[in-house]
């Protein structure tokens, strides 16, 4: 149970250079006050992830915003008024506050505003931004819940908040301000309609771009199962053929998915929104039974559908 002394204790414990599991409404977060470099170093090696690899800062609200970014622009702001607290990353020019260590020497720094009460709380007692990667190892299906963080990295971590699951259920959308027109650097938990409509205009996702941010790489977020991918009318197809290889077979899909009576079915629903809420927690469930291969059944790409198929191609990937 979260009580106001368990939360001191999480300040206390950030102020000291510990890390600590904290919860967001995308996924719970490996957190390190970002002003630590030792602690920020730490999160790099309880996940085993690349030094070069930039990490998010969350800091408490929009009026910090010019402590870490030397410029920013009004549709920052714009984006900022709208969606923050929320699952929005806006990477832009950064201040000295924002070490090497954060942006992976890159001259940018991403940040966001969190929409959780747990993960707010924590920020406005810190009164500083922290550092927070999803909190599971490199590469692996994000945590939606406490006990995946315990699960993954167990005593490594310092203190786990249980925040209750995710809403979201996928990591926040980042979008490039930084020089020129804006991009969508990782689909997410936010519709890319809604940051057009905000900011009246197109905004195209890039795949490949000079700015390195978090979940970015080919293969990510990844069950120790290989995943296939299917449209909903191929998955049935593409069941048997993997069958036919001896192969133990899930399938990720909706319940109006008609499957053999011996094949089992992961929900996750063809909403979109639902989908992204409950995918990691399919793919962990669908681990625990030890399948070979699971059947991914694609959404639509639109709305947050992006995002689903973005999180499931680079679990497909090539490892």
């Amino acid at each position: 149970m979260l009580t106001p002394d368990l939360l001191d204790r999480a300040v206390e414990l950030l102020r000291r250079g510990g890390v600590i599991a904290l919860p967001t409404e995308t996924v719970y977060g490996l957190a390190a006050n970002a002003e630590d470099e030792l602690a920020v170093r730490r999160v790099f090696a309880i996940k085993g992830r690349p030094a070069t690899h930039p990490l998010i800062v969350h800091i408490p609200g929009a009026e910090h915003l010019s402590e870490w970014a030397r410029v920013v622009p009004d549709e920052a702001r714009a984006l900022a008024k709208a969606f923050w607290p929320g699952p929005l990353t806006l990477v832009l020019p950064r201040t000295s506050r924002a070490t090497d260590a954060v942006t992976g020497g890159q001259d940018t720094v991403a940040l966001r505003v969190p929409g959780h009460s747990v993960a707010m709380e924590v920020l406005s007692k810190l009164g500083g931004g922290v550092a927070a990667p999803s909190a599971n190892r490199f590469g692996r299906v994000s945590p939606t819940t406490a006990e995946h963080v315990q699960r993954d990295l167990g005593s490594d971590v310092d203190l786990v908040l249980d925040g209750g699951p995710s809403t979201v259920g996928v990591e926040s959308t980042i979008v490039d301000l930084s020089s020129g027109a804006p991009a969508i650097l990782r689909p997410g938990g936010l519709a890319t309609e809604d940051v057009e409509r905000v900011l009246g205009r197109a905004v195209p996702v890039r795949t490949s771009t000079t700015v390195r941010v978090s979940g970015s790489l080919e293969s990510h977020y990844a069950p120790r199962a290989g995943v296939v991918l299917a449209e909903p009318g191929e998955a049935v197809q593409r069941v048997e053929a993997l069958r036919a290889q001896g192969l133990r077979v899930g399938v990720l899909g909706p319940a109006s998915l008609s499957l053999p009576k011996d094949v089992q079915r992961f929900d996750v629903p063809g909403e979109p929104a639902e989908a992204a809420r409950v995918l990691y927690a399919r793919l962990r469930e669908a681990d625990e039974q030890g399948h070979d291969v699971l059947v991914a059944c694609l959404p639509a790409a639109s709305g947050l559908g992006i995002a689903v198929r973005d999180r499931l191609s680079r679990a497909a990937a090539p490892r």
